[in-house]
């Protein structure tokens, strides 16, 4: 009977959870800022403006699953950026020196970031520091060498079909790049949810300790994450190669800090939890795609690019400082 009681306690809480998720608050920012936007500036719901916007949050995404699989072990990737731009001169250099068809090459950008995924997890498991520590350092470095071995050259003989598939319209309002990050969301939930491998990831964060008393190897895991993270960067800067159908060194900004901004905020937004333990792809996917909606609505408002990023900072002080807040209720309330 007691048992009973508690199953229909925890039934008659769900809906209460989920109005409180990171998700359902995250989905009604998106609608709420996507009405404001339009009624203060109409081109921000045209063809073109939606395009752009489904490019460009693409990305995003991109990046903030890149951080995200990382921040699930209690680590951080601060050369997500490094990483992105140097597999993506990588595939590019593959294309234009040996002119290899976009698939193959592709294929060579992927392995060329697990690889610097790896050379991340290894050093962090052999070292023992904190993987902030270990990520600062190789993203100069990965930065740095590729900088020497392309001479700060671009590639510009893209593959014309891989460069079509970047530029290609759906409906005249989708990018093909926003249907490839679906997909890859999509695979991610699976992996997490449904694998052995994806539940030990999150066992490895959520208490290493235990998770090795179970027979977790943890170091595996924590390599593996960065590997995973090194692929999912090298396929948000194959997007950018494909989006402007050359591969740039300076696409990702110098050292490619552009990308630490949109990289915390979606799987900070979204609810994955930076001690590790806990991961919500759909969350991250919506954290993404409303910074990537601020943005676009501010720069169509005029607002100056100094003041975005002002704004997008207050908004991951503030998304933490909620997300606390909102944990301490769910506890008083013993929601979770």
């Amino acid at each position: 009977m007691v048992d009973l009681a508690e199953e229909q306690q925890t039934k008659a809480q769900a809906p209460l959870r989920f109005l409180l998720s990171n998700e359902f608050g995250l989905l009604v920012l998106v609608i709420l800022f996507a009405l404001v936007f339009s009624a203060l500036s109409p081109a921000f719901l045209s063809n073109f403006s939606l395009y752009a916007l489904g490019r460009t949050a693409a990305v995003n995404i991109m990046i903030g699953f890149s951080m995200m699989v990382v921040i699930i072990t209690g680590g951080l990737n601060l050369s997500v950026g490094a990483i992105g731009v140097t597999s993506a001169m990588f595939g590019g250099w593959l294309m234009q020196q040996f002119g290899l068809p976009w698939v193959p090459a592709i294929i060579g950008g992927l392995a060329m970031g697990a690889l610097l995924g790896a050379i991340n997890g290894i050093i962090i498991v052999r070292s023992g520091l904190h993987s902030f520590i270990i990520t600062l350092a190789t993203m100069s470095i990965f930065f740095g060498v590729m900088i020497f071995l392309t001479r700060a050259e671009s590639f510009r003989e893209i593959s014309a079909s891989f460069a079509g598939f970047g530029r290609m319209k759906i409906l005249d309002i989708l990018s093909p790049l926003l249907l490839t990050t679906i997909a890859v969301g999509l695979l991610l939930s699976v992996l997490f949810r449904f694998t052995a491998l994806g539940r030990e990831m999150l066992a490895a964060g959520a208490n290493p300790r235990s998770a090795e008393l179970s027979g977790i190897r943890v170091d595996r895991m924590i390599t593996y994450c960065h590997m995973l993270s090194g692929v999912l960067a090298a396929i948000a800067g194959l997007m950018l190669v494909s989006r402007t159908g050359a591969a740039i060194p300076s696409m990702a900004g110098q050292l490619g800090q552009d990308w630490l901004l949109p990289a915390f905020l979606g799987p900070v937004l979204g609810g994955t939890l930076l001690t590790g333990g806990r991961v919500s792809v759909l969350g991250t996917l919506l954290g993404a795609f409303l910074v990537t909606m601020l943005t676009t609505g501010l720069l169509l408002l005029q607002v100056g690019a100094f003041w975005v990023q002002t704004f997008l900072g207050l908004l991951l002080l503030l998304a933490v400082l909620i997300d606390l807040a909102r944990r301490s209720y769910l506890e008083r309330r013993k929601l979770v």
